[in-house]
């Protein structure tokens, strides 16, 4: 990896070790991967000093089984030693297809359920590790971070739970509200953002894109989304507009008021591409609305960037929207499930975060500035100048 100079000569803080919750299997396999290649890389003229014990492995994954009684009742079992280890625990706490018995009935899990198993992980660990460092990409309750009246406060709830279970740090992307980490202002809380993630896959599958102030635009599709979008845009160059939405605040609908309509302020759409970036796609039917205005607006092609593609009521308002053409591409990060039916769909872009991830864990293993990994603006000039000049755009993703 390119990065690799910057951990030449550095030593590890503590052996490495990762627990990968079934609930993100696939993509932590893929972590794994690339920190075993990483090291094995990697020079280290020093690999054969005590302080490099257990550097280069067949594999950082630790074997842990997380049975359960057909009561429903769980607990956690480490199957090795994590004594001295620097503990990277990986979770998805929004994975809705693996289920377990319950009094007979197969039960899918829910992210309480998920929750739940992480902190029997932590208890399994019984203290011993030499810290612990949690991944959990979709932040469990994080849209519920405030309150308006008398609510409660899961997420903060949550992550207080964790920090006096002995977590050192939490590893999130793309968090709802990041302002959530003052309810534990000693504990490290690190969000990271997959803006180079999402343009590198829209280029490499759209490749006539001209990205410029004349033919792209990028767009929020709420006020909640307004730094993301106007980072995305500033470091690509081109002009942000913003839909807000307008409320019945004299109704509850699941739980929230519904949206009357989304309103637009901003340039003119008409005969440009449009960029929606958003964090998530829960039930879909605002990101739809945004779409269908811009393409009434006018707009030449629309493609949706979220980082987590929930689809919590399906696919087929979906499936009809693309057909109406109200957009042309949904690109979606691999840090949550994705249904196999998002992926065998025509429209579904995926936006691989697997070697960042890894990059992630193998600098903070090392206790080095992750500076050069976290700030994508000198990568993102780097892959916009070889797109315009019709160059190879796959460049590293670390």
């Amino acid at each position: 990896m390119a990065m690799n100079k910057y951990l030449e000569n550095k030593m590890p803080a503590a052996p490495l070790k990762l627990v990968i919750m079934e609930n993100i299997r696939e993509l932590g396999e893929q972590v794994n991967d690339y920190l075993v290649e990483y090291r094995r890389d990697i020079n280290q003229p020093y690999h054969d000093s005590p302080a490099f014990q257990d550097y280069t492995m067949d594999t950082f994954s630790a074997k842990v089984d997380i049975p359960r009684f057909a009561s429903g009742e769980g607990k956690a079992v480490l199957r090795e030693s994590i004594r001295g280890k620097d503990l990277y625990i990986l979770t998805d706490v929004m994975n809705h297809s693996i289920t377990y018995n319950l009094y007979g009935y197969e039960n899918a899990y829910s992210p309480d359920d998920h929750y739940q198993d992480l902190k029997r992980v932590i208890a399994s660990a019984a203290g011993k590790a030499h810290r612990i460092t949690v991944i959990m990409p979709f932040i469990y309750e994080g849209r519920q971070h405030k309150r308006a009246g008398r609510e409660s406060l899961d997420c903060a709830i949550m992550l207080r739970e964790l920090s006096n279970m002995g977590v050192r740090r939490l590893m999130t992307f793309d968090a709802h509200d990041p302002s959530v980490q003052n309810s534990i202002p000693l504990c490290g809380f690190d969000n990271f953002t997959p803006f180079y993630q999402f343009l590198r896959a829209l280029l490499l599958n759209v490749p006539d894109m001209i990205i410029d102030k004349e033919h792209t635009l990028v767009i929020r599709p709420d006020e909640g989304a307004l730094n993301r979008a106007v980072y995305f845009a500033s470091v690509m160059g081109v002009d942000t507009g913003m839909f807000y939405k307008r409320r019945d605040y004299t109704k509850v609908e699941k739980g929230k008021n519904p949206i009357v309509a989304h309103e637009f302020l901003g340039d003119n759409v008409a005969g440009k591409d449009v960029i929606v970036v958003d964090d998530m796609i829960s039930s879909g039917g605002s990101m739809i609305d945004t779409a269908k205005q811009l393409k009434e607006m006018n707009a030449k092609r629309v493609f949706i960037c979220c980082t987590y593609g929930l689809f919590t009521d399906g696919l087929e308002d979906f499936d009809a929207a693309y057909e109406k053409g109200y957009f042309n591409k949904v690109i979606i990060t691999n840090l949550s499930y994705r249904s196999p039916e998002l992926k065998g769909r025509s429209y579904y872009i995926e936006a691989d975060m697997s070697k960042f991830l890894a990059s992630l864990i193998d600098f903070s293993n090392h206790d080095v500035s992750m500076d050069m990994v976290i700030t994508p603006t000198d990568k993102i000039h780097e892959v916009l100048r070889r797109y315009n000049s019709h160059e190879e755009v796959a460049i590293p993703l670390s």
